[in-house]
């Protein structure tokens, strides 16, 4: 039987390896009918208005699964944790906070926090994958470089096990744009 006033938090993107706080437990997870894409237009932490960057979002696609990972929350930094996503994950209005019920490895189920972008907002973005890698290769934000984003989260779904196909063709590609190729 899972608590279920636990908070859960499922990281897709940077939250895989930098959430902001220390989680009490960490299990893979699996959120069904969403896609982990790069779909939203950064002008803060990864872009500017200027050179827009891009950063990951979940976007609805019924029949998909997305695997990443459930962050318990100490109960003690719950209102803490919960003031910190919001202020980082809420910075415009282009992610909604949503509750959604992921499937842990271990079996359990429960209902974790976890930010799905608006695909009515300005900021979400269709792009073929040749256009994201030039934009995530150009783009710098107030959290660093664009491509350092797209790098770390890949390494960090590789160390899982979790195959993304997409993000593998970016990496590479990003990586060749980088190097004057």
């Amino acid at each position: 039987m899972t608590d279920q006033t636990a908070l859960w938090v499922f990281g897709y993107g940077s939250l895989l390896w930098n959430p902001g706080f220390t989680p009490e437990e960490v299990v893979v997870a699996r959120l069904d009918g969403w896609h982990r894409s790069f779909c939203m237009s950064s002008i803060h932490h990864r872009g500017s208005p200027e050179v827009p960057g891009l950063v990951l979002a979940l976007d609805r696609a019924p029949g998909s699964v997305c695997t990443g990972l459930a962050l318990r929350a100490p109960e003690a930094e719950r209102d803490r944790v919960i003031a910190m996503l919001r202020e980082r994950e809420l910075v415009s209005s282009a992610y909604l906070e949503t509750h959604q019920p992921l499937a842990l490895t271990d079996g359990r189920v429960v209902e974790a926090l976890t930010y799905v972008i608006d695909p009515g907002h300005e900021q979400y973005v269709a792009l073929d994958l040749e256009t994201q890698a030039r934009r995530i290769a150009g783009a710098v934000g107030g959290r660093g470089p664009n491509d350092e984003y797209l790098f770390n989260t890949a390494a960090h779904l590789t160390e899982m096990g979790v195959h993304d196909p997409d993000l593998d063709w970016l990496v590479e590609r990003v990586a060749t744009l980088k190097s004057g190729g």
